[in-house]
């Protein structure tokens, strides 16, 4: 999308966005690929491999919250690259997960050896990438009109989509050929390649001497709602989070991230475990099922950010087109009900079905993030953004023990399926549950300036 004689350098920081965000999700699902043969290894249990993953999750929620204001206080430039630089460690220490583990266990920490040391690598990693969407919502909303926000959004969103794919087709292949610890330590290297582009091309749009003068007056030709909320403009910090938190949009973003993001981290961190459990599939057997699955979430993430412009052409205000379209999108994972049902058939259905629910996840995400540069100041929008990834993380934390308790007690009874229908059926709800809470906390548009 581009207005001829503007200019296109906003499209380059979000192609850097989207390397971003592809890196970040490469970093986060080794993991979850080698837990099949790892759960092995250490002998872990479904509850075991919950723990490791909340542990994750918890971390991850926490850190949003002080990611945000973080992002907001230095600026994105030096911020992004500071959780980068923090992630990419932590998914390289995972390679030394059992030494971790051995020195914890030797101070008294009542853990196994393997399930400590892990925990510790997702602590780390959890703290650099809770950085990663609030800095690329707020970059988004400094090089782009709010016409323009939820279709890059869409699109650096699908680096989701595209580290979920690559994923399965290099981490197996990298295990199996040199070890498990390498696949940590070569997937981790790559965001010092991210560090150093973002390092060359990235600076405020007011900075940015590639940006033309045409294209920063596009940029900027659609204002933000009033002033920063809760300071002056002058102020160097960020709102107060109490401040944030009296508003409703506050709250209906958080509401929809703490009951939606928990299916994606449902389908990244416990899908190779269902298919290994369920068909008996190895680790490399199933890099071709994830990767067509995560394939058909990249339609979902691109399509879903531009789908909001329909409403918006025929007048509708940002945030009333934004949850007309999601509303829509709801539907689809419904779909999901169909995969335990269907699963014997053919390991093919549940996938498919599971790919249109992430799919739409994905569609719904871009959605989600932009309603807070719809309603926010661009001083407001990191630390908003961190105040609902805490609670999408604290919502993921309580899928994933959910899904180890009911796993392991299912499993135990000789069951396991009927773990996996309860499961997808509150993946296949939470949607259109989500949507109807943020509907009645905003019920239309307001932007936070006129309240």
């Amino acid at each position: 999308m581009n207005r001829p004689g503007i200019g296109r350098y906003r499209w380059t920081i979000c192609a850097l966005l989207f390397f971003a965000t592809t890196v970040n999700y490469l970093d986060r699902q080794v993991l979850s690929l080698l837990a099949p043969s790892l759960s092995k290894t250490f002998g872990w249990s479904n509850s075991d491999y919950a723990n490791i993953t909340a542990v994750f999750q918890f971390g991850y929620a926490i850190s949003m919250l002080f990611a945000g204001r973080f992002i907001d206080a230095i600026g994105t430039r030096r911020a992004f690259i500071i959780a980068v630089a923090v992630w990419s460690v932590g998914a390289m220490l995972h390679a030394l997960a059992v030494p971790l583990g051995t020195a914890l266990v030797a101070l008294g920490v009542g853990l196994p050896v393997s399930v400590s040391g892990f925990m510790v690598a997702r602590a780390v990693l959890a703290l650099g990438e809770a950085g990663n969407f609030p800095a690329a919502i707020k970059a988004t909303a400094e090089y782009f009109p709010r016409s323009e926000r939820s279709f890059a959004t869409g699109i650096f969103n699908s680096g989701a989509n595209v580290g979920a794919i690559l994923a399965p087709l290099t981490v197996p292949w990298i295990a199996a050929a040199w070890g498990w610890q390498m696949a940590f330590i070569a997937i981790g290297a790559v965001g010092f390649l991210w560090i150093a582009l973002w390092a060359l091309y990235y600076d405020a749009p007011e900075r940015q001497k590639r940006l033309g003068a045409a294209e920063l007056a596009y940029i900027q030709q659609e204002r933000d709602p009033g002033p920063a909320v809760g300071a002056t403009p002058a102020d160097g910090t960020g709102p107060s989070w109490f401040r944030l938190l009296g508003y409703r949009q506050t709250w209906a973003f958080a509401v929809g991230k703490f009951m939606t993001d928990g299916v994606w981290w449902f389908y990244l961190f416990w899908l190779p475990k269902y298919l290994a459990g369920q068909y008996g599939m190895s680790t490399t057997d199933i890099a071709l099922p994830l990767a067509v699955l995560y394939s058909m979430t990249m339609v979902g993430s691109i399509g879903g950010g531009w789908f909001p412009s329909y409403f918006l052409r025929r007048g509708y205000a940002a945030y009333d087109g934004r949850m007309r379209a999601m509303l829509l999108i709801a539907f689809f994972p419904l779909v999901v009900l169909l995969a335990q049902p269907l699963g014997s058939i053919s390991h093919w259905l549940p996938v498919l079905l599971v790919g249109v629910g992430a799919s739409a996840h994905q569609a719904w995400s871009a959605n989600l993030f932009t309603t807070v540069s719809d309603m926010f100041p661009k001083r407001a929008v990191a630390s908003v953004v961190g105040i609902g990834g805490m609670a999408g993380g604290l919502g993921g934390v309580a899928v994933s023990k959910l899904g180890g308790w009911i796993f392991d007690a299912y499993g135990a009874r000789g069951e396991p399926a009927t773990g996996y229908m309860i499961m997808f059926s509150l993946c296949a709800l939470a949607y259109l549950a989500a949507w109807s809470l943020m509907k009645l906390l905003v019920p239309r548009h307001q932007d936070v300036s006129g309240l």
